[in-house]
C-alpha cells in the first residue's frame, strides 16, 4: 500500500512499483494529491491500480484496505510538507503528520503489516554542523515539519520493540524533476520548491522569481542544495523495500547525490534547457536557510543504490512537464 500515492513523489513510486511487477493499492485523501496522477500511471503501464479515497487516520478504512488487498508492506508518503506553513500552523502539522501517523502505524502493525518505508526529510538535521551530512549527524529540526518527521522515525523505532516489524526511513534532500513521459510531475499550490518556481517564471506564470540572499559563504553567494531526481528517489524506495524483505535491519538512509548546486547554477541550467531568460529579483536572506545542505549518501550506496541523473536531467524533465514540451532531450550528468 502506498499512502499519499496520488501526490508528487508517491505517484512516481507507484509507477516504479508497477513497472517492477509489484501489486499496489493507493490510499490518498486528495488534500494535496491528484487522483488523475494514478490514472496516468494506469495509462502509462496498462496496469489497474486500486485506489482508496481515504485518510490514514481512519483506522477502519486502513484495516479494511490491508485485509482486502492482503497488504504486507506500506510506503508512507501522506503528510503535510510545507516548511513555512508548518511554522505558521505547528498544531496542524503535529496533528496531520504525527497524530495520524501514529494511528496509521498502530493499525498497520495490528493488522499484520511487517514492513514500512517512511518518507522522511533532511529537515530533521536543522542547521548542519558538518557537510556532507551523514545519518549520525545530530537531529535538531528548526521547524515543525522536520520535527514531525523525526517523531515518526522515533515512533517506528519504539513500535519495533512491541511488534514484529522492520522499517526504513528515507531522509530526502531536494527532490525534483519529472517522469520522462510528461504525464507525472511536480504540482503544488502554492509552489515552494526552487526548480518549479524558476520554470514558472520562465513561462510567465509568475512575474519573476526571487533569489533569497547573495551573501552566503558559498562560491557565488547563494545557497547550495543537493537535488535528487524523483526517479532516483523512487528507485531508493524499491531498494529499501527489497532490503527489508531480504532481512536488512531497520534504519535511516539519506537520499541525495552528494553534490550540491547553487541557486544561481539552477537558474543558469534552466535558461540553457529552456532557451529563455529567467526573470530574477534579489532579496534578503530568509531566516533559517542554511548556506549548504548536501547529503552523505554512502550508506544507501552500500545497498547498491546509485543516482542516474544530474541537475541538467532534472531541470530538463521538469521543463518538459511544466511546458508540455516532451521530447528526447540530450542527457548531461
Amino acid at each position: 500500500m502506498v499512502s499519499g500515492g496520488a501526490g508528487y513523489i508517491g505517484s512516481h513510486v507507484v509507477k516504479r512499483l508497477v513497472e517492477a511487477g509489484r501489486p499496489v493499492v493507493v490510499m490518498d485523501n486528495e488534500t494535496t494529491g491528484h487522483r488523475e496522477t494514478v490514472g496516468a500511471v494506469e495509462e502509462l503501464t496498462g496496469w489497474r491500480v486500486p485506489y482508496i479515497t481515504g485518510d490514514v487516520g481512519d483506522g477502519e478504512a486502513v484495516r479494511r484496505t490491508v485485509e482486502e488487498y492482503r497488504v504486507g508492506a506500506v510506503m508512507h508518503f501522506a503528510a503535510k510538507s510545507v516548511v513555512a506553513e508548518s511554522v505558521r500552523n505547528p498544531e496542524v502539522y503535529f496533528t496531520e503528520n504525527v497524530a495520524k501517523g501514529i494511528a496509521f502505524f498502530r493499525t498497520l502493525c495490528e493488522a499484520g503489516v511487517r514492513r514500512i518505508v517512511l518518507s522522511s526529510t533532511a529537515a530533521v538535521y536543522g542547521n548542519p554542523e558538518r557537510v556532507p551530512i551523514p545519518e549520525d549527524h545530530p537531529v535538531r529540526p528548526i521547524n515543525p515539519y522536520g520535527a514531525s518527521k523525526i517523531m515518526l522515525e522515533q515512533v517506528l523505532g519504539w513500535l519495533e520493540t512491541t511488534f514484529p516489524i522492520r522499517w526504513v526511513a528515507l531522509r530526502y534532500f531536494n527532490a525534483a524533476g519529472a517522469d520522462p513521459s510528461g504525464r507525472l510531475g511536480e504540482r503544488h499550490d502554492p509552489e515552494t520548491h526552487l526548480i518549479p518556481i524558476v520554470l514558472q517564471a520562465v513561462l510567465g506564470q509568475r512575474e519573476r522569481m526571487t533569489v533569497f540572499g547573495t551573501d552566503y559563504g558559498t562560491p557565488d553567494g547563494t545557497c547550495i542544495r543537493d537535488y535528487i531526481h524523483v526517479l532516483d528517489l523512487a528507485d531508493a524506495h524499491l531498494l529499501a523495500l527489497a532490503a527489508l524483505e531480504g532481512g536488512h535491519p531497520s534504519g535511516v538512509f539519506n537520499v541525495g547525490t552528494g553534490r550540491g548546486h547553487s541557486v544561481l547554477e539552477v537558474i543558469r541550467v534552466a535558461e540553457e534547457v529552456s532557451g529563455r531568460t529567467v526573470p530574477v529579483e534579489y532579496g534578503a536572506r530568509r531566516p533559517g536557510d542554511p548556506p549548504v545542505l548536501v547529503a552523505d549518501g554512502s550508506r544507501l550506496r552500500e545497498l547498491g543504490w546509485k543516482p542516474r541523473y544530474g541537475l541538467w536531467d532534472i531541470v530538463a524533465s521538469a521543463w518538459a512537464w511544466h511546458s508540455g514540451d516532451v521530447g528526447d532531450a540530450p542527457r548531461r550528468v
